[in-house]
């Protein structure tokens, strides 16, 4: 590890302020879950084959809601197959050694994270999360666990529903619990007030496999940015969030995947806060 990393790791666990990390697909693509702009992502109706940008939004969900309810439900297989790995594990080990300095900000809608053993008092989904539901029709804003009952068999994936989803409040359509393309960030369900609140009480702020294609994560590492947070960029590829560690004065960019390089920065991390792990 780079020292000056090293050494930058070790002063802020040390000093007061708030440690932030911002995760994406990659860290989840280790567990076997391929990223949603991949060619696992797109979805054939019939003759037709549509992208994700078309099939997650609210225009197509009004007029297909069964198609768009099967392509979740496939993708929540997918997920549910998925375990936690080495990189969500030392994510869990930094929220036990910081404690309410910790907030975790997630693009995932897998769950992985609350699997592994992070909490969900510092676990933000900005894009909610695919385990649940919540009314089509906003009757209220609660969110539901989705019913096993709905869910196809691993044989029966993608090929047809014995039922849609419905809201267990008012009976209406249940919509899967996720930011759709044509929807706007909000606090309720997406944390968006929370995100940004955490964002200004920022020190350190770790980008984990995130390709900067989405808003609220860019306005995060903006804020850190300007504040002079220090950035560091875990990442095998090149990205936005690494081009602004480059820009920022404490900047680092860690070229590798999650479940190398977390574990290294745990690591260093307790060592600066005399926690063993147990």
């Amino acid at each position: 590890m780079n020292s000056s990393l090293r050494t930058v790791l070790e002063e802020t666990v040390r000093n007061p302020g708030g440690i932030t990390v911002l995760t994406g697909a990659g860290i989840s693509a280790e567990s076997g879950i391929p990223t949603f702009r991949g060619p696992e992502g797109y979805w054939t109706v019939g003759s037709a084959v549509y992208r994700p940008e078309e099939m997650a939004t609210w225009a197509m969900f009004s007029r297909k809601p069964e198609e768009v309810w099967r392509w979740y439900l496939y993708r929540l297989g997918v997920c549910r197959r998925a375990e936690p790995n080495t990189g969500h594990r030392a994510l869990v080990g930094m929220e036990h050694l910081l404690g309410e300095r910790f907030t975790l900000i997630t693009q995932n809608v897998d769950g992985l994270h609350l699997r592994a053993g992070n909490s969900r008092e510092r676990t933000l989904e900005i894009h909610g999360n695919l385990n649940f539901m919540r009314c089509a029709v906003a009757c209220d804003d609660a969110v539901y666990p989705i019913p096993d009952t709905v869910l196809p068999t691993r044989e029966e994936e993608g090929l047809r529903l014995s039922a849609l989803p419905r809201c267990p409040r008012c009976g209406a359509l249940a919509r899967p619990h996720v930011l759709l393309f044509d929807e706007c960030y909000n606090e309720i369900h997406y944390h968006l007030d929370s995100a940004l609140s955490a964002a200004a009480q920022t020190t350190l702020l770790i980008v984990v496999g995130t390709s900067g294609a989405t808003n609220l994560p860019n306005q995060v590492a903006r804020l850190v940015f300007q504040r002079g947070g220090v950035i560091v960029d875990v990442n095998p590829n090149t990205n936005p969030f690494a081009e602004l560690a480059r820009r920022n004065e404490q900047g680092f960019i860690c070229q590798g995947t999650a479940a190398a390089v977390l574990p290294e920065l745990l690591h260093v991390m307790a060592g600066a806060g005399g926690w063993s792990g147990s």
